[in-house]
């Protein structure tokens, strides 16, 4: 039993890829839905942006679809990076504005 899991271990297949995917992206939606802090929520959602990044190079490399999801990974990154920045910007707008960053908190956005 054991060599046949070492056996698995040691040569990363299309399915390794798909199960760390699919831990990333529970650990994501666990972290965005649970916390209150918008901090840990940002981070949520990038955990979710990289297992679907994982998804489209592990199914490039597998698979038939050449570099082309590579590409939309790289460009996938670009992306989250730009929305890492503004959302930041938000979140020290929001604390300059309420002093403090959790959601439950902050339930008015008008004057």
């Amino acid at each position: 039993m054991e060599l046949m899991i070492m056996q698995w271990l040691a040569e990363p297949g299309l399915v390794h890829f798909l199960v760390v995917s699919a831990l990333l992206l529970s650990l994501g939606i666990m972290a965005v839905l649970t916390r209150r802090n918008v901090i840990m929520v940002l981070m949520g959602v990038e955990l979710i942006l990289n297992s679907a990044n994982i998804n489209l190079i592990a199914f490039s490399r597998y698979t038939s679809l050449s570099l082309e999801g590579q590409m939309i990974g790289l460009f996938v990154i670009i992306i989250a990076a730009a929305e890492a920045a503004v959302a930041l910007a938000i979140v020290l707008n929001m604390y300059n504005r309420f002093n403090t960053v959790n959601l439950d908190e902050i339930d008015s956005l008008k004057g």
